[in-house]
């Protein structure tokens, strides 16, 4: 008999928690566009990640070497590199480093939207290099292992130069903010 009442409960906190984070969100994208980010916001890490429920409408076009994401099932990000001509370089499950398109990227993955690493200015995190390094791995494998050997670890590897174990996209923002000095938001594609 109580069930119902714990359910309806939940789903009242649930709705609560959604509606703080969409109102932080908008508060965020309005301090951004005015340009008066807060200390807080300006963290290491990422100020506003991607989201299946709470779209942005800031949208930023990608540049050769630029980081992309996409969801897996809501709960995980697939990183990938923007190589340029509509492909984008990823580690797939299998190990074998490929070019695949936009639509491929998302194929078999629950997300329908690919999101751009990009600064307060939306402007893309890119780097030549970041690019150059991928297509030079193209159609090689590694041994991929979700936590020590993943698509995150293979983006800053053609990122640095450098094999880092990287078990989680929060850990990979981090390393993401440091690397580019500055505060990462995720903006959708432009297409």
């Amino acid at each position: 008999m109580a069930w119902p009442l714990i359910w309806l409960g939940g789903a009242a906190l649930g709705a609560l928690a959604l509606a703080e984070e969409k109102s932080r969100r908008d508060r965020l994208n309005l301090d951004r566009r005015l340009g008066r980010l807060s200390p807080e916001d300006k963290k290491s890490g990422a100020a506003l990640t991607p989201s299946v429920l709470l779209r942005t409408d800031s949208k930023t076009s990608p540049a050769p070497g630029s980081i992309v994401c996409c969801h897996v099932y809501g709960v995980i990000e697939h990183t990938g590199i923007w190589l340029g001509d509509d492909m984008i370089a990823e580690l797939h499950g299998s190990g074998l480093i490929r070019a695949v398109s936009p639509r491929r990227f998302l194929a078999g993955r629950t997300g329908d939207s690919i999101f751009v690493a990009a600064t307060a200015s939306h402007e893309a995190m890119a780097q030549e290099q970041t690019a150059k390094r991928a297509m030079d791995n193209l159609f090689t494998y590694r041994d991929y292992d979700l936590l020590e050997n993943n698509c995150h670890r293979f983006v800053w590897y053609c990122m640095t130069g450098e094999e880092r174990e990287i078990r989680s996209f929060d850990g990979f923002n981090e390393k993401l903010s440091l690397h580019f000095g500055e505060t990462v938001f995720w903006d959708q594609l432009a297409a």
